[in-house]
């Protein structure tokens, strides 16, 4: 799901991808905004926010705004770096920002209920979240080829506006692929908009402990792609065994029906 890079990666990959990370960025996004009243999964509402506190005038706030968009490219930055660093190739390059994402959803879920609606609360919280949004968004674009993008929906509804639009153009020998991409927009969407009702829901519920849904998530999706690594690496491990005691008992074999 997230090792698979280049010609090995496939359209079920990229499936499973939107999937349990559209959950997740969705859940984020619905509960951080009843939690804080901030959009916490992209920057693009924030940048309108930050124009109008500027031509008002408030300084304060949109020095605030300004981190919070600062803080979602930090993150993209951070997690892009650690993938290059790595290697995109190298098996374990996106376990890093992953683990980081990890550690700031549980910093919301135990330390949340301590937000007092003051604006420094506000900036670690709401800002902390953006920085979590920016490591996920950049690490799945890389990961896919730019083919996912969970943290937001703009992007995937004009990609699915213009594939709708092509497949009344198209030849048929064509919309095969193209039916493939839509069917992967449709995925991400459903996802996203299932992880923000669930968000929504629990956060009524459970407030600040409902987070630990996505915290949950993405272990699975770790835990997923290192099993399944450490269960192939152990099969042929024990095929290549299997395979050299059949060769010395070949041999041996050999040897006993050749001695007179």
């Amino acid at each position: 799901m997230l090792r698979h890079v280049g010609t090995k990666r496939t359209y079920r990959h990229n499936v499973k991808l939107a999937s349990l990370l559209g959950i997740t960025a969705g859940f984020v996004n619905a509960a951080g905004f009843l939690g804080f009243s901030v959009l916490t999964t992209n920057v693009t509402g924030h940048a309108a926010l930050f124009a109008e506190r500027v031509a008002m005038q408030d300084w304060k706030t949109a020095r605030v705004v300004a981190l919070w968009m600062f803080l979602f490219l930090a993150g993209a930055f951070i997690s892009g770096l650690i993938v290059s660093k790595i290697g995109r190739n190298q098996r374990f390059s996106y376990v890093i920002p992953i683990l980081m994402e990890m550690a700031i959803l549980l910093t919301v879920a135990l330390s949340g209920f301590k937000y007092d609606h003051s604006l420094i609360a506000k900036e670690f919280f709401a800002g902390s979240l953006l920085f979590a949004m920016g490591l996920q968004n950049s690490l799945v674009s890389l990961v896919s080829g730019s083919v996912v993008r969970t943290t937001h929906l703009t992007g995937t509804f004009t990609d699915l506006g213009i594939e709708l639009a092509q497949l009344f153009q198209r030849k048929n020998e064509e919309r095969t692929a193209l039916k493939s991409k839509i069917k992967l927009r449709v995925a991400i969407i459903f996802f996203f908009m299932s992880g923000a009702l669930a968000g929504a829901y629990l956060f009524k519920y459970y407030n600040f402990y409902s987070f630990f849904l996505p915290l949950l998530i993405l272990f699975y999706t770790l835990v997923y792609d290192i099993f399944r690594i450490n269960m192939k690496r152990y099969y042929r491990q024990i095929k290549s065994g299997l395979k050299r005691m059949s060769h010395r008992h070949a041999k041996k074999l050999g040897i006993w029906f050749i001695s007179p």
